[in-house]
């Protein structure tokens, strides 16, 4: 919500702060950039000191920055703590998502992952409509006073409710020492691990044209088709709801055809939507037809992403601590280059250029999972 709710003020936080529209989209990345730089770090703490105590603290970290938010007086300071922003939901990369692998089995957590999935893509289907509506009478620096009362809120839920240990029978690792020379060897393990690296890689890959548009997209819809923020709202909806039903779809098949079987399923309208989209932008691509296709490509996404991610955390025996925070600092770094790259590129300059960079950017997706799916089958 620290992204979607305030993306359609944006051009106004640009404007009131002297920059140009341009750097909306470096905004965004600074956020997701922020998100893989403590991971490294937190992951293999959490596995020995537990993951409650760091989701307190980086859901604590998150509050503060956003109410520092308020009194930024230049676009740099604004990116800066955007940035410390991001590094709160790096707490969430490394700590939350080994937590559900702890506390419930393969088919349970996968399904659990989906739901959690579906639930924070509550926020940028409504996030820019409720965003657009908040602004017909909150400023962008209102805003973010709400979203530094919503993290105090999380924060109290997490106190009051986040378990403290694992389940019961649930493997967990011995306790490692924490010892930099050694976590640096363990990185550099899964670093050489090509299998990690291919499954890392193409959750990033997978994810780029969604995190594409959605850094672009208050430039495409409100500065370049002239349309109203609260309009540009509701042309997200149907982008995310397809993300939540190729979620569901997730719940339906998983038990029928396994993990590996839903990321082979989940390419078809991944790429369906893809090549739709580059073969769009060869002529006067008008705002349906580009919707229509980042649809099709974002049930794919939904369907795909949750598996994928739990092959990338147990394609390698080391701490799942360690591991997702591994796995998130590798496909958020491609996220965030790879999207600021786009923008440099001029992605954000018409409808066409949209489809096509960020079509063509997709498609190299299914190239990192074919390295991976061809490898022989580990446990998961």
């Amino acid at each position: 919500m620290a992204s979607d709710l305030v993306m359609p003020a944006m051009l106004a936080v640009t404007e009131e702060l002297g920059a140009p529209a341009d750097q909306i989209p470096y905004a965004f990345n600074l956020y997701l950039l922020g998100g893989i730089l403590l991971p490294w770090l937190i992951g293999p703490l959490s596995d020995r000191h537990g993951r409650r105590p760091f989701m307190l603290v980086g859901c604590a970290g998150f509050a503060l920055a956003c109410a520092a938010t308020t009194q930024v007086t230049h676009m740099q300071g604004f990116n800066g703590l955007r940035l410390l922003q991001g590094m709160g939901l790096g707490f969430v990369i490394a700590v939350s998502y080994p937590a559900i692998q702890d506390m419930f089995n393969e088919s349970d957590a996968v399904k659990i992952m989906a739901l959690l999935g579906n639930l924070a893509l509550l926020s940028p289907l409504l996030g820019p409509l409720l965003g657009g509506l908040l602004l017909q009478w909150l400023s962008w620096r209102e805003l973010f006073v709400l979203l530094a009362g919503l993290g105090t809120v999380c924060w109290l839920a997490l106190w009051g409710f986040m378990p403290r240990h694992p389940r019961p029978g649930s493997q967990q690792p011995s306790p490692v020492p924490f010892e930099l020379r050694a976590l640096i060897k363990r990185y550099g393990a899964l670093l050489g691990h090509r299998g990690f690296m291919a499954a890392s890689v193409a959750l990033g890959l997978m994810s780029l044209p969604l995190i594409a548009w959605i850094g672009l997209s208050p430039l495409l819809l409100i500065e370049g088709q002239g349309i109203s923020p609260l309009v540009y709202g509701l042309w997200q909806i149907p982008v995310f709801a397809a993300v939540i039903l190729g979620n569901l779809l997730l719940n339906a098949l998983v038990e029928r055809v396994g993990v590996r079987g839903v990321v082979r399923c989940c390419l078809w309208p991944l790429c369906a939507g893809l090549l739709a989209l580059v073969t769009a932008s060869q002529f006067n691509l008008c705002l349906p037809v580009l919707v229509g296709g980042l649809s099709l490509y974002a049930l794919g996404l939904g369907l795909g992403n949750a598996a994928l991610y739990r092959l990338a955390l147990f394609a390698s025996d080391d701490s799942k601590g360690l591991v997702s925070a591994m796995v998130g600092m590798i496909s958020i770094a491609v996220m965030s280059a790879a999207g600021s790259l786009l923008a440099l590129l001029g992605a954000g300059n018409s409808l066409e250029s949209f489809a096509l960079m960020a079509g063509i950017a997709g498609l190299s997706c299914p190239v990192a999972l074919w390295l991976f799916m061809s490898r022989p089958v580990a446990p998961v």
